[in-house]
């Protein structure tokens, strides 16, 4: 049995949490805020239920499943209403429908006749020749064409990371792509075989879900096991190891400061935060320094209420995503009051704007008034709004999201040198699990 400290309380933190707890160990957990949960965080306000940043979780996995039954979330999940399944983008200032079939593929305008065509010929191309810091734009243009880049994996990604493919790195942000080429060549054939695989990872059947009271619910449920091992308000100083062993020096919440000695320190706190310890005396310690070094863009969340009546849009879908090319200055929006229940009050919709990231991070630091009508100007034309907001909130993330770009690699690097030089000293987090929710929840 070991005593564990974890710094952070986000969704990484807790999971980590949960299973050490589970393995038999000590464990104690200090975060510096007053809540858990870091970015995830769900708000109720004037009718509307607001999710600051995850609003939904895809459960794809038979791992993930396993991982919200063991913390009693799997029932509690509530599933996203059957429009959710209507993806849609912008082309030529018109919402266009995602296909969801062969059949829709080819009657479908989201992309050309030599678009798709394209598309279909990925079966056709040979292995990649690239070197292994391949971004996604180049593996998407290289495997199905450049409209696919520019229609399919720009607004898809600007809808996950805020980012342009261009930024990303193949094997940090989508591994199994690559792997799949390697095994397979073609993504279309690897895809097929590794569905009627026995050793297939994945669900029979997706679910698209988030919680009665939002994605917030979901740390309520992974904290649960660990009432009396949450510290809150608990700010840690400094890290120091002595004798095989380390010593956590935090201040509690009336700025006492303490000194404890654990078997293990796991830091889950956000790249931007790691410069905020003291890593005394640890060894390598210029490896901090790129931990520390994650790329991250300004992020606003924009959350608009409308009666239903002035809108004349159905909104029967998921929302939409804005490529590049079209040259709005919105990344997206969700039909947050069509995903699930109880979003908005009775005759009213709500709709979640993302503004910002790595095309335009200026516009995410705008004046709340200027940026909310940014946003009711460009909703307007394509959404057929004509009445005035009835509610208007704006969330800002300074630092949103963690890329995993190519320096992503050198961040795992770095931490396992940490450990290697460090016995008893690990970091973990979405810069180095990548951000989606079930990567980290899979952290430990």
């Amino acid at each position: 049995m070991k005593r564990i400290c974890i710094i952070g309380g986000g969704i990484s933190g807790l999971s980590i949490a949960g299973e050490k707890k589970k393995q038999g160990h000590l464990i104690k957990l200090l975060e510096s805020e007053n809540r858990l949960g870091g970015v995830i965080q769900s708000k109720r306000t004037k009718g509307f239920l607001l999710d600051y940043s995850a609003n939904t979780l895809n459960i794809r996995l038979k791992k993930t499943r396993e991982l919200l039954q063991d913390c009693d979330a799997w029932d509690a999940c509530i599933d996203a209403n059957s429009a959710a399944n209507k993806r849609m983008i912008i082309r030529g200032g018109k919402l266009i429908t995602l296909p969801h079939s062969l059949i829709s593929f080819f009657s479908s305008s989201f992309l050309s006749l030599r678009g798709k065509l394209r598309m279909l010929a990925e079966p056709f191309i040979s292995r990649s020749n690239q070197p292994d810091d391949e971004s996604v734009a180049s593996f998407i243009e290289r495997r199905l064409g450049k409209e696919a880049l520019d229609y399919a994996a720009n607004p898809f990604l600007a809808g996950i990371y805020a980012s342009k493919p261009e930024s990303l790195n193949l094997n940090q942000a989508f591994p199994k792509l690559g792997e799949i080429e390697k095994k397979y060549r073609s993504l279309f054939l690897g895809f097929r075989k590794i569905k009627k695989s026995k050793e297939n990872p994945s669900l029979e059947k997706a679910r698209l879900v988030s919680f009665p009271n939002g994605m917030e619910e979901l740390i309520i449920k992974l904290s649960d096991s660990l009432h009396d091992q949450i510290f809150l308000e608990h700010s840690v100083q400094r890290i120091s190891p002595q004798n095989n062993r380390w010593i956590v020096t935090f201040k509690n919440h009336k700025n006492e400061e303490t000194d404890e000695v654990f078997d293990e320190v796991i830091s889950t706190i956000p790249s931007h935060k790691i410069h905020s310890i003291d890593w005394n005396e640890v060894q390598g310690l210029n490896n901090i320094s790129t931990l520390a070094d994650a790329q991250h863009y300004p992020l606003a969340l924009v959350y608009l209420g409308f009666k239903k009546e002035d809108i004349s849009h159905p909104l029967d879908g998921f929302g939409f995503l804005v490529p590049e090319v079209e040259n709005l200055k919105i990344l997206g929006t969700l039909f947050s009051s069509t995903l699930f229940p109880n979003r908005a009050p009775d005759g009213e919709v709500l709709l979640t704007t993302f503004v910002g990231g790595e095309r335009n991070p200026a516009l995410a630091n705008l004046p709340t008034s200027s940026i909310s009508n940014l946003v009711q100007n460009e909703l307007s034309q394509l959404l057929g709004i004509r009445g005035e907001p009835t509610f208007m909130e704006v969330k800002r993330w300074p630092n949103a999201i963690p890329l995993p770009d190519r320096q992503m690699k050198e961040r795992k690097r770095a931490a396992e040198n940490l450990s290697l030089l460090n016995p008893g000293l690990q970091f973990s987090g979405s810069f180095l699990t990548g951000v989606s929710l079930p990567n980290c929840l899979d952290a430990s």
